[in-house]
Formats: C-alpha cells, sequence, structure tokens
C-alpha cells in the first residue's frame, strides 16, 4: 500500500480495479499524468496518490458528479488527505492541531471524524488527545471545519477539510433528483 496517499477512494467490493480505471481517466482529465493508485487489502479501499492539490480534486469531482452523474459507476465517495504519518496517537495529535491552528479559524466549529480500519486504538483516546486544545467549539451536525483522521493499519492520513471535501457520490446523486423534483 502507498504510504503517503493523499485520497481515500470508497467503491463496491470487488470493483476495486474498476474504480481505479475510472479515477485513472478523471485525473487524467483533470491533468494528472503521475497518480499513484493501491489497493489496502481491505474490500471497497483504495488509497491514491495524486500530484495535484487533493482538496482541488475532490472539488472538481464533485462538480463533474453534479453535471455528470452518469459518468460515475464505480466511485462511491472519495476524500483528500493532507499528510500522513505512522498510526501513533501522540504523532496523530501533533500533526492534527498543527493542521486544525493552520486551518481552523476563530469563531469556526469543527468535529473529529474517524474512520478506523485494521487498528485496536481507540476513537476516544484520539478525541480525548486532540479535541481539549482545540478552543473552538465542537458541533457535530454541520461544522465548518472536520478534523479527519482515516486509519488504515499502521499509516493515518489527516486532513482538516470542510465538509463539502467529502464528496459521496451517492449523495450528489440523490440530492440531483430531489432538485429535479422539486424544480417540476
Amino acid at each position: 500500500m502507498i504510504k503517503d496517499f493523499n485520497l481515500v477512494i470508497s467503491t463496491y467490493r470487488g470493483r476495486e480495479n474498476d474504480c481505479i480505471s475510472e479515477l485513472w481517466y478523471l485525473l487524467k482529465d483533470l491533468g494528472d499524468s503521475g497518480m499513484e493508485f493501491s489497493l489496502t487489502g481491505l474490500p471497497g479501499l483504495i488509497v491514491a496518490k495524486t500530484t495535484l492539490d487533493p482538496l482541488e480534486v475532490v472539488t472538481k469531482i464533485g462538480n463533474q458528479v453534479s453535471e455528470k452523474p452518469w459518468y460515475f459507476r464505480f466511485l462511491l465517495k472519495i476524500v483528500p488527505i493532507q499528510l500522513t504519518v505512522n498510526t501513533d496517537i501522540e504523532l496523530i495529535r501533533e500533526k492534527a492541531l498543527e493542521l486544525a491552528k493552520k486551518s481552523i479559524a476563530k469563531g469556526e466549529t469543527y468535529r473529529v471524524l474517524i474512520r478506523k480500519r485494521l487498528t485496536d486504538i481507540k476513537a476516544e483516546k484520539i478525541i480525548e488527545a486532540i479535541a481539549p486544545k482545540i478552543g473552538n467549539k465542537v458541533n457535530l451536525e454541520q461544522p465548518d471545519k472536520i478534523i479527519l483522521l482515516e486509519i488504515i493499519g499502521d499509516v493515518t492520513g489527516i486532513a482538516v477539510i470542510k465538509p463539502e471535501h467529502i464528496v459521496s457520490v451517492q449523495r450528489i446523486k440523490r440530492q440531483r433528483r430531489v432538485n429535479q423534483l422539486n424544480e417540476k
């Protein structure tokens, strides 16, 4: 598995290679000629490294899903990662707090979102290590920013992002259908 990934992608079980092909064409269209993909050993989970800004990549893919939903057959969800570290609570805390300090403005709300796989680390322990050090208010329903931790075994991807940077193809397609029905 790529250790310095900057995208985490979900797809259907058994369709990982189809999803990689779909993403390869998408990223190529966005101007990335040096992307790398890797299976994680977990069904339906892929990591990738793009040479482009991962925040811009997910924004552009989200826009494409809104405009051309029929183009997406295998991609279910894509999230950006700003940096990766070894899965160690102290290291995760240190780097997450560094990113949070740069990315969360005074007055903005936040939440910590942890997706953990192949690890015994307790999510509560990580939250207890990070949350008390951030002076901003927590909002679990509609935060301004999300401190995202994608733990995959011995590697943890960290990002401090806006909620719209978590691109769920199914959610966008559903919202598009609702909007179309409301227009009628």
